[in-house]
């Protein structure tokens, strides 16, 4: 009995790491360029300014919908608005980011230590899942999809008047960054866990809907690289908004090439 009870009193040992590669290198590079442009992005944010020069708006700031804006698409929010109105806005792009399938796992493994790699233990002693708070937001992924849409599509028009110069019609080099980084978004939302469920979820029976599963079979296509695209799309947008406020600042010039 005496050494049953001292048996299980004794606390167990600590799972060692036998693992000699470098494993920490991914979650360490998740780590600095998930938060490099985290920081990036809220500054740019914060500093209300250099975020338009024609015609080119920073994706950062679309669309502007304060009365406060340089470029005014649609001010819907009054004077009394008196922050940056990259504020009303850039929180449906990191809400779908930071409640995107692949994200989750990027920053749980990278921040959390949950795990941080294979055959590495997790930093938590315990695992609720997500079933607490905050992390039982995460099902407002779904719905932070639709919302995403519609920042898209104003992408799109910011990308359509890139091309529209007070002279006309042209083509810079702001113009075609522009058009890369519609391009990488919209690639990184269509390849979305919940457009690919939108598309053929819920089918007992593809046959019965040829065109969703058709849909459906793109969408998969394109959702084996999502992550790919979180990644490029996340720098287009940093090297877009820093590209439209080295033109604003007079750093740098935007070369017509038509």
């Amino acid at each position: 009995m005496a050494s049953a009870t001292a048996a299980s009193g004794r606390t167990r040992p600590r799972f060692r790491i036998e693992r000699r590669d470098a494993w920490w290198a991914q979650p360490l590079s998740v780590i600095l360029f998930l938060g490099s442009f985290s920081v990036y992005a809220f500054w740019a944010a914060w500093v209300n300014a250099d975020y338009y020069v024609e015609p080119y708006l920073s994706p950062l700031y679309s669309p502007c919908i304060a009365a406060n804006c340089v470029h005014q698409m649609l001010p819907i929010i009054g004077q009394w608005w008196t922050l940056s109105p990259a504020f009303l806005i850039l929180w449906v792009p990191l809400g779908f980011r930071a409640t995107c399938y692949y994200y989750r796992k990027s920053y749980y493994r990278s921040f959390f230590w949950s795990p941080p790699a294979c055959a590495v233990p997790d930093a938590a002693p315990g695992y609720s899942g997500e079933t607490r708070f905050p992390f039982i937001f995460q099902n407002a992924h779904r719905y932070f999809f639709w919302l995403i849409l519609i920042v898209t599509a104003f992408l799109w028009w910011d990308t359509f008047l890139a091309f529209k110069f007070p002279t006309g019609f042209g083509v810079g080099v702001g113009s075609l960054i522009f058009l890369v980084n519609v391009i990488l978004l919209t690639l990184y939302t269509l390849s979305c866990h919940s457009c690919r469920h939108l598309c053929g979820g819920g089918l007992n029976l593809h046959s019965a809907a040829p065109l969703r599963h058709r849909l459906w079979m793109r969408v998969s296509r394109l959702n084996e690289k999502h992550g790919q695209y979180a990644w490029y799309s996340m720098l287009s947008v940093a090297l877009t908004d820093m590209y439209v406020r080295l033109v604003a600042t007079g750093t740098i010039v935007d070369f017509r090439i038509l």
